[in-house]
């Protein structure tokens, strides 16, 4: 791997300085976008291999090119290893991302016209759940329910049964993006039993957590389709995986490919093979655990310091700040005030926000990367008095130095998996 950074160095240095500004930001700082986590160095060894030369259109034991010995394999394992850890019937592991993941289902089972009732992308929606500017809410009638503000921003379920009698979904689709509370599954799946509907769940930011047991599990509730990001809580490659009952998986593989996309990147299919082996392991278990600690004691200690979050808490790894009602501020402001002191967040938009998604009234946490760097409680109750010191005052630059260099040294105790060693490191 050295050699490789030697010749990338020698070879294109513009390019290889911004990676080496990447990594010093990513070591020097806090990661808390709840959607970004640091994969394992067996991942990223994965990702740099041979297998980036292999083209593998097909599926194992029938692809459309030769020597797919090994290719084969590792396709085999990845899917064996999706089953097992979610108690799925079927894996298909090949879809590139999040957006092509949900668009394969959909358009395995749907006709252009057909209704989904999915969650409004203002309440924690994702773009891909029918977003009027996405593609898909273009092909497909989507249907959009909310959360109660007066119970907490829970999913008022007499509400949801009334909207999915009267639009007779055919797809039932539960699933967030920035929804700080778990689902209740199994009245998800009543509702579209009650209407002959199919029912997905994209879990794509909780997939970690659900594979480690410390969230429900949709399957348990009797789900047709699950599908999940294999980056974000799972600490895999940026991927995806569409997991289905055994009856659909012809439907799903065939809208993948070849309906959807060509070629598997197989280099990132050996990665989410690694991934979900690591998951399947006692201390992944723990990792999940101590995310939701984490999650729980960043949320108490904001609140405590005058934060207003969306649903008052968290169920799960992340939690929603409305900056504005909190600190007077906007999400884009917040999040280039923490920016400024080594502590990455995202402007988020609120339910029924009255701003522009640009510049939207809060911003999303999350502690999935921190917690994987080996961060716990302790380290929340600091993030969170720096958080509210500086959203209080984003313009104070002496404040700004002193909490960046607070952030520096406390991220120096806890090295990024992956990342080599910082000159400092490498000389002791």
């Amino acid at each position: 791997m050295d050699d490789f950074r030697t010749q990338l160095a020698e070879s294109d240095p513009d390019v290889a300085r911004a990676i080496a500004g990447e990594e010093r930001r990513q070591r020097r700082g806090v990661e808390l976008i709840p959607s970004e986590n640091y994969t394992y160095p067996e991942v990223l060894a994965a990702l740099g291999s041979v297998l980036t030369n292999k083209y593998a259109e097909g599926y194992p034991g029938s692809r459309y090119y030769g020597g797919q010995e090994f290719t084969d394999a590792i396709e085999r394992l990845a899917r064996e290893r999706a089953c097992a850890l979610f108690r799925a019937e079927h894996a298909n592991v090949q879809p590139l991302s999040g957006s092509p993941m949900n668009q394969a289902v959909y358009l395995a089972f749907l006709d252009p016209g057909d209704t989904v009732l999915a969650m409004d992308l203002s309440h924690g929606g994702h773009l891909t759940h029918g977003a009027p500017v996405s593609h898909m809410g273009r092909i497909f009638r989507f249907a959009r329910y909310g959360t109660d503000p007066a119970n907490r921003g829970r999913i008022d379920f007499d509400e949801l049964r009334r909207m999915a009698r009267d639009v007779k979904p055919k797809l039932v689709l539960c699933g967030y993006t920035s929804y700080p509370r778990d689902y209740d599954y199994a009245e998800f799946k009543r509702v579209a039993d009650e209407v002959g509907a199919l029912t997905m769940a994209d879990v794509s930011h909780v997939g970690g957590l659900i594979a480690a047991g410390v969230l429900r599990n949709p399957f348990e509730a009797g789900f047709d389709v699950v599908t999940t990001t294999t980056h974000k809580s799972l600490r895999g490659p940026r991927g995806g995986m569409i997991l289905c009952r055994k009856a659909l998986a012809q439907k799903i593989d065939k809208s993948v490919f070849p309906g959807l996309q060509g070629g598997p990147h197989m280099n990132v299919i050996a990665g989410i093979a690694i991934t979900l082996k690591k998951a399947a392991e006692p201390a992944f278990r723990a990792y999940g655990q101590q995310v939701l600690q984490n999650a729980r004691t960043l949320a108490a200690e904001l609140v405590a310091r005058g934060a207003s979050l969306v649903t008052g808490g968290t169920d799960n790894h992340m939690l929603v700040v409305d900056t504005v009602a909190s600190f007077g501020i906007d999400g884009r402001r917040a999040e280039q005030a923490l920016d400024a002191v080594a502590i990455t967040t995202n402007k988020q938009i609120i339910p029924d926000d009255p701003n522009p998604p640009l510049r939207p009234s809060g911003i999303r946490l999350g502690t999935p990367a921190a917690t994987t760097r080996g961060m716990g409680e302790a380290e929340m109750r600091l993030l969170a008095g720096w958080i509210a010191d500086v959203l209080r005052a984003p313009d104070d630059t002496a404040l700004r130095t002193r909490v960046r260099e607070r952030v520096e040294r406390a991220c120096a105790a806890f090295p990024v998996p992956g990342l080599p060693l910082s000159p400092t490191a490498r000389a002791a």
